[in-house]
């Protein structure tokens, strides 16, 4: 009969064991290396927390929790390639889909067989997502898409997006929206990379023209996709008040949109023979209590997730800051060529993102003032106004 111990030892041999071997001998690139870490993770049982054991998932809290504890900074870089996919696309398709849709993509999505992306913002609907004109209609047993989405992380290494397109203009429009699996890898769908300050294209545009999708590749119902949109965005900004304290500390990645890790400017304060000086110590101090309140969060279920999505991007910002001022006081005229402030450069400009993805600061505050809270909604055309009567941007 297994026990915690036992459960907790195979988690400890895993992270500890296991994985460098891994990331060690897989040597084709970080998409490999990625794959392989979440397939032998799927093979161990701790890759479908919450899911059910006909998926290879694994219901049991107790044990997801105790893998929430042991995996505590220990969790690879190469693991953000499946943050949408698996932090976003199976929780909601698990919930919400029918058996065919469960059974074609939950095993290969939770196992990192396949990628995903997630469509959901257009040129003319960011902020006020369902305001969204992607069209979607019926054709026999396809459904024929054509529009464009933009801001649309990892696309040009997905094979399935989570798409939100409209189903019908004559209905108010957060009620003529459904939620669709879109094959990526067709002719229709182009996929345009956006350079970022960075350097890095972690963005697209995506130009859609008469794409099509099988006729059961519905999440939930058509025309309620909207209550799918919202249930994938409360995963969203779980996923990525979760990123910041999840991740193997270690690690030194130009990728992703996490705060820099205390330790890591902990050892740059050392570096930069400041680690004696009274303010940067306190610094230091208040960036390591931030984590731990992203830490305490994340293990509270009824925290809302916009509150850990929020702290995330507080922490995030104020590491990068202090990253600047140890690395380069003026920072405008700043280049190097040691790759260690290179590093330190690139999430510097990075994290401003942070901000923006996933829902903005200033979404998030009224998401919680509205639904925390209970305050009034904010002002806004007839919620029963059908859309293509309303003013378009």
């Amino acid at each position: 009969m297994n026990t915690d111990r036992d459960f907790r030892e195979t988690v400890r041999y895993f992270l500890d064991v296991t994985t460098p071997q891994i990331l060690e001998s897989t040597s084709c690139g970080a998409i490999s290396r990625a794959q392989a870490w979440r397939a032998a993770l799927f093979d161990f049982g701790l890759a479908a927390f919450g899911y059910p054991a006909a998926y290879g998932g694994n219901e049991d809290p107790l044990d997801a929790l105790i893998w929430n504890e042991e995996s505590q900074g220990k969790i690879p870089r190469e693991d953000n390639l499946f943050g949408i996919g698996v932090g976003m696309a199976m929780p909601v398709i698990r919930d919400y889909a029918s058996k065919e849709v469960k059974d074609r993509f939950l095993r290969p999505g939770l196992r990192g067989e396949e990628v995903w992306c997630q469509m959901y913002s257009e040129p003319g609907a960011g902020s006020d997502l369902a305001g969204l004109t992607t069209r979607a209609e019926l054709d026999g047993d396809e459904w024929v898409v054509t529009g464009q989405k933009v801001w649309t992380s990892g696309a040009q290494n997905s094979q399935y997006a989570i798409l939100l397109a409209r189903t019908d203009f004559d209905a108010p429009k957060h009620s003529g929206i459904t939620m669709f699996v879109l094959p990526m890898e067709q002719t229709g769908v182009d996929i345009q990379p956006l350079i970022q300050m960075t350097g890095e294209a972690e963005f697209n545009q995506i130009f859609i023209q008469e794409a099509r999708i099988p006729r059961g590749w519905v999440v939930g119902e058509v025309n309620d996709g909207w209550r799918m949109a919202v249930a994938l965005l409360a995963h969203e900004r779980v996923r990525t008040g979760q990123s910041s304290t999840m991740g193997d500390s270690t690690q030194r990645s130009k990728s992703g949109r996490v705060p820099i890790p205390s330790r890591q400017l902990i050892e740059l304060a050392h570096e930069k023979g400041r680690i004696g000086e009274a303010v940067v110590r306190q610094e230091l101090a208040t960036l390591v209590t931030g984590e731990r309140i992203i830490e305490f969060i994340r293990r509270r279920n009824t925290v809302h997730p916009s509150i850990g999505k929020l702290w995330r991007t507080r922490q995030g910002r104020a590491a990068a800051d202090f990253a600047a001022r140890m690395c380069f006081p003026a920072s405008p005229a700043w280049s190097s060529d040691q790759e260690s402030e290179d590093y330190f450069q690139f999430h510097i400009l990075n994290c401003r993102g942070m901000s923006l993805g996933g829902g903005t600061d200033e979404i998030q505050r009224n998401t919680l003032g509205e639904r925390a809270l209970g305050l009034p909604r904010e002002p806004g055309p007839a919620r029963d106004t059908p859309f293509r009567a309303l003013p378009r941007n």
